[in-house]
């Protein structure tokens, strides 16, 4: 397989295979457009620079997803230093943080304001979880990959995965209850 990537056509079916899950899967950490669509080409950068690395003994999806999970993780990690660095800095140079308000452009401001607010408390709840559970979650309840893909994706057991998906569930219901018993 990896003598046939090399040239410039095979790479260009891959990235049209597979872009747009490959984005999907970083939206679903980073929780932004624009962050994912750089992560995205990120991804497929390393791919195309690393095809001669490719071992058959995956599939050529699942060793892509494998480096979409990992640069995801990556920039959550960056991104968690630069805002410990910030908070510090902002101690010794206070700052002017002005917000900008975003205007719905829907017909039912509400429905989408409570929308949003859902989708905030669950991202919330499942950025609080041990990295492998987020990952193991994200590609099993957001991507739709079973847990053999899954297994080949994180390279662990099916019974790890399985167990990563409990556990994760388990928190998440944990973490769901805490915080809506808190406001109610």
């Amino acid at each position: 397989m990896s003598e046939q990537i090399y040239n410039k056509h095979d790479f260009q079916s891959i990235v049209e295979n597979l872009q747009e899950k490959v984005r999907n899967t970083c939206y679903r950490y980073v929780n932004n457009i624009e962050d994912a669509d750089d992560i995205a080409q990120e991804v497929f950068i390393q791919v195309y620079e690393s095809m001669s690395h490719f071992r058959e003994e995956a599939q050529l999806s699942t060793w892509v997803y494998r480096i979409a999970v990992n640069k995801s993780l990556d920039f959550l990690r960056m991104k968690k230093r630069k805002k410990r660095f910030a908070i510090l800095a902002s101690i010794f140079k206070p700052g002017d943080d002005e917000g900008v308000i975003e205007i719905p452009t829907t017909h039912n401001p509400q429905k989408e304001l409570e929308a949003k607010e859902r989708k905030q408390i669950l991202d919330d709840a499942i950025g609080k979880l041990p990295e492998n559970q987020i990952t193991a979650i994200t590609l099993s309840k957001y991507e739709g990959f079973s847990n053999k893909e899954i297994a080949s994706i994180m390279d662990i057991s099916l019974s790890a995965v399985e167990a990563l998906i409990h556990r994760s569930k388990k928190n998440l219901h944990k973490e769901l209850y805490n915080y809506f018993d808190k406001i109610l």
